[in-house]
């Protein structure tokens, strides 16, 4: 079965498309009327992308929306490995196991994530970083090896910073994961449960081939809304100077005073981020609802 929806606008759509677009128009004059601001978005093009002597390079505002988008995905990957875990553990027999996942939840969730960014980089960044001295130890290997370090994750200098601001959105992201992973998978029947215990498949066969295939259609829309929260909360780790879109844009905007325009990018910027993967889930649910 094939899911196809006709997109079809009512007289009521254009009618608040319109007054949203005459909205956004007055803003923007009574910006530069009450304000006396003079619009430069001519300036901020420089700022993404630049053509030199030596060819188009990634201004600072691009920069920043690539960081983001490396924290976002290694964030997304760990946080789902970690909270995957730590959901099986919430369902787990062991007392033990159900009580070290609680707890991990429990804490994560009740702390402002501003208070975790500081105290993860203040241990790992300070502690644990230059105990392993890993700038020093990223500098010894090959300049090829450098280059994909620096593509992959930040550059030697950075990369203190880059870690702990990972570690904190993936310990973040990872409790919100765990209350999925258990959600979608007490939302099994039991009779599910009962039938594969019944064929004689061991615990985790019965998860691996009967309860998580069908508890992961349930999951996909959350761990989708999820994803793109990652995405938003990634702007916490600009407190710590990872050089991220956030980051990036206040930087900018204290330079240049650009204000409107720099901080109307950067939304834009985030605003495509988000956008592409909500439609990219909703793909992937159209897909498992043609299954």
């Amino acid at each position: 079965m094939h899911w196809k929806k006709k997109i079809r606008l009512t007289p009521l759509d254009v009618i608040l498309m319109t007054l949203l677009a005459a909205a956004a128009l007055y803003c923007v004059h009574r910006v530069r009327v009450d304000l006396q601001y003079k619009w430069q978005w001519g300036a901020i093009a420089q700022y993404l992308v630049r053509l030199d002597a030596e060819g188009w390079k990634t201004g600072s505002l691009m920069q920043g929306f690539l960081t983001t988008i490396k924290l976002s995905l290694w964030a997304t990957a760990l946080a789902t490995v970690l909270g995957t875990f730590m959901g099986l553990l919430r369902i787990s027999r062991g007392r033990f196991e159900r009580l070290l996942a609680g707890t991990y939840v429990e804490t994560v969730r009740n702390l402002p994530p501003l208070v975790l960014v500081f105290i993860v980089y203040f241990f790992v960044g300070d502690r644990i970083m230059a105990y392993f001295d890993m700038e020093q130890l990223v500098r010894s290997t090959s300049p090829g090896m450098q280059k994909t370090l620096a593509f992959f994750l930040t550059t030697p200098s950075r990369l203190s910073g880059f870690l702990a601001g990972l570690t904190t959105l993936v310990l973040y992201e990872a409790a919100y994961i765990t209350e999925i992973v258990r959600a979608g998978i007490q939302s099994i029947e039991r009779g599910q449960w009962e039938a594969a215990r019944a064929l004689g498949l061991t615990r985790f066969q019965q998860l691996r081939f009967v309860i998580m295939p069908q508890a992961f259609q349930r999951i996909i829309p959350p761990l989708g809304g999820q994803l793109i929260s990652t995405i938003k909360d990634s702007a916490i780790v600009s407190v710590i100077s990872i050089p991220e879109l956030t980051f990036q844009g206040s930087e900018l905007m204290s330079a240049t005073y650009l204000t409107f325009e720099v901080w109307i990018t950067v939304m834009a910027l985030y605003f495509v981020l988000t956008f592409s993967c909500s439609l990219g889930i909703r793909h992937l649910e159209k897909i498992h609802h043609s299954y």
